[in-house]
């Protein structure tokens, strides 16, 4: 049978057995076979012919301590994040991270790969110029009663611009858009929504043109295309569909609120921590505050006013 020996090997098992057996010297071997007299001397103390392993007998990081490998154990497991959710949250706290150690790490421990359930697939879109937002509605529930969530996601840029409305109307629905132009440092080319009446006619006046909806001449006013949704896809606006998901997670569903005041202020801080410091992967690893800078600074002709000038954020 053949012999699978390392690289730098010297010796086959038919030499290390000879050294094993024979009374001879270990200078005396080491002469005889061309070998190192340390060679000889180590065959001799094994009782086997095979080649061990080499290296620590247990595996363990070079730059990270035990109980940072502790953490991102916890963190992985408890929280089941993806790999860049766990670099971006442990990246200030561990700065000698990087995403290789990490994953190696979680190799190690053999927590590399999410169960099915917990991965979700990556939405891919067209790439396209800053300025093409999707706009969604969701309800929302307090104490006092409900209130519409109007949302808009850049999908370039990921910046988000949200209000909470008490009415879900076609005049409401063009109020925002009207405070989406105003609020937002850059020309927006194009909004996407759905086919609901807050965005589109849906009489016969509007089979005849006699009447243009009201969200529709806000558009045509201010030089934006306004693209529809395909019926019966619910999913082609999954962008600004998630991003209602996100906040209903962060609030509704996980706070109680008196008064729809408190609900729209902790809406506002929401929607401010995550345009100024949430760290997207989309964004190699930039808040959209940041994406927009970098942006602004390459394409300056695309921007009516600087994004740092937005002291107070987009959405106050």
């Amino acid at each position: 049978m053949g012999q699978v020996l390392h690289g730098s090997a010297t010796t086959t098992h038919a030499v290390r057995t000879e050294l094993q057996r024979s009374p001879a010297s270990a200078a005396e071997l080491a002469r005889r076979f061309g070998i190192n007299e340390k060679t000889v001397r180590k065959w001799r103390s094994r009782p086997t012919v095979e080649d061990e392993p080499m290296g620590p007998k247990e595996r363990h990081s070079s730059t990270l301590s035990a109980i940072e490998e502790a953490a991102i154990v916890a963190l992985r497991v408890q929280a089941r994040l993806p790999l860049d959710d766990v670099f971006v949250a442990l990246k200030d706290v561990i700065p000698h991270l990087t995403r290789s150690s990490l994953h190696r790490c979680l190799q190690r421990h053999g927590i590399s790969r999410l169960p099915k359930a917990d991965r979700e697939k990556p939405k891919r879109f067209k790439a396209y110029e800053i300025g093409y937002f999707h706009i969604d509605i969701a309800e929302l529930r307090y104490e006092g009663g409900k209130a519409y969530l109007f949302v808009a996601v850049d999908r370039t840029s990921k910046l988000v611009f949200a209000r909470i409305y008490r009415k879900a109307t076609k005049l409401v629905a063009a109020g925002f858009l009207k405070a989406l132009l105003v609020a937002v440092p850059y020309k927006i080319h194009t909004v996407l929504t759905d086919n609901g009446v807050q965005f589109v006619q849906h009489d016969k006046r509007a089979e005849s043109g006699s009447v243009a909806h009201v969200f529709g001449r806000v558009c045509a006013e201010r030089g934006v295309e306004h693209r529809l949704t395909k019926p019966y896809h619910p999913w082609t606006n999954g962008q600004a569909e998630r991003m209602v998901r996100t906040i209903k997670e962060a609030t509704v569903r996980a706070f109680h609120y008196a008064s729809i005041d408190d609900l729209r202020r902790h809406v506002r801080d929401w929607l401010l921590a995550y345009n100024y410091a949430k760290q997207l992967k989309a964004l190699r690893f930039r808040t959209p505050l940041e994406a927009l800078k970098l942006i602004s600074a390459e394409r300056p002709e695309l921007f009516n006013r600087q994004p740092s000038h937005d002291i107070l954020g987009l959405n106050t």
